[in-house]
């Protein structure tokens, strides 16, 4: 058995690359260039073209935008939190990123799984905990879970990017979850 071959589970029109607009066909090619492929949640987004710019330019800063948090550090909150909320199209599409800027093929799994039986820092460990615990339980963050962050070495600003790149995640997974969202077939092969 294997993943279902649809996009989402819904009935919606997905607009060729003929009819859609210039910028977001710009867009899709350096998708294709850089990635090999448009990511299913950028055509999911398609139908909807407003969504889809504000999806992007969202994704785009939090992932690419100005922070102390490397891009590594954000695909490991991307894929802890989605693994706690099992979301398969993130672990997958996340967990290739995490072995791309790692160059470890086990560690987008190893994350995916059980960050803490990863072989990570303590800066890392504290980053992925607090992400966590945005997730299962963030009303119990109280001062003293912004402390220990603190003491692991980041700022203030880089706690709110934490906040946001796993409050992303955390909205982006009930999404993919609820329309049965499918990770493109290359991601299972990509940086191993």
């Amino acid at each position: 058995m294997s993943q279902p071959d649809h996009v989402t589970a819904l009935d919606l029109k997905y607009p060729s690359r003929e009819e859609l607009p210039a910028d977001v066909k710009k867009y899709f090619d350096i998708c294709d260039e850089k990635l090999g492929m448009v990511p299913n949640v950028l055509t999911a987004y398609s139908q909807n073209l407003a969504q889809l710019d504000v999806f992007s330019k969202f994704y785009n800063e939090l992932m690419f935008g100005e922070s102390n948090l490397t891009p590594l550090e954000r695909e490991m909150i991307a894929v802890a939190v989605s693994s706690q909320n099992h979301c398969f199209y993130c672990i997958v599409a996340h967990g290739a990123a995490v072995r791309d800027y790692s160059g470890d093929p086990a560690l987008g799994e190893l994350i995916a799984i059980n960050y803490r039986a990863a072989d990570l820092s303590e800066r890392h460990k504290a980053m992925l905990d607090f992400a966590v615990q945005m997730t299962v339980a963030p009303d119990s963050i109280e001062e003293e879970d912004r402390e220990i962050l603190r003491q692991a070495g980041f700022s203030d600003q880089d706690i709110w990017d934490i906040a946001n790149v796993a409050g992303f995640y955390n909205m982006t997974n009930r999404i993919a979850s609820a329309v049965d969202m499918q990770p493109n077939r290359e991601y299972h092969g990509q940086a191993r």
